[in-house]
């Protein structure tokens, strides 16, 4: 008798984006957030170029930027905040909400698989990378 294959299972997941300046939306894809609520995953893989940033825009706050988005990745992880101490879901809703700030997601994606971390890996890489 074969082995039993794990079986597909739902995830969501977000592009995270750098709007430098909103009001010309433009953005670069800096990070994916994926949820997988059977499995209890939530996980957030983040690449900020930053010679590639500055030229969207010279005023940017490359450190500033840098701590909103490690933030997001502490959150995911279930920091000691009150956000972070949210459920898996709440937490994935909190993140990847619709904001008009210099941090936004896109819109939200649903999938099959049966390895959300190797998932989250993929679209980050086909995505960001």
């Amino acid at each position: 008798m074969l082995p039993k294959m794990p079986e597909n299972k739902v995830y969501e997941y977000a592009v995270i984006r750098v709007v430098p300046l909103v009001h010309r939306e433009e953005f670069m894809n800096v990070g994916v957030i994926l949820f997988c609520k059977e499995l209890k995953y939530l996980g957030v893989e983040i690449s900020l170029n930053e010679k590639k940033l500055s030229c969207f825009s010279s005023e940017l706050d490359l450190s500033e930027i840098e701590a909103y988005l490690r933030a997001m990745k502490s959150i995911a992880k279930g920091n000691k905040s009150t956000i972070g101490q949210l459920s898996l879901p709440e937490r994935f809703r909190w993140l990847s909400a619709t904001r008009s700030s210099v941090i936004q997601c896109s819109k939200i994606h649903p999938g099959l698989s049966r390895n959300p971390e190797e998932t989250l890996k993929r679209i980050f890489e086909e995505m960001v990378l």
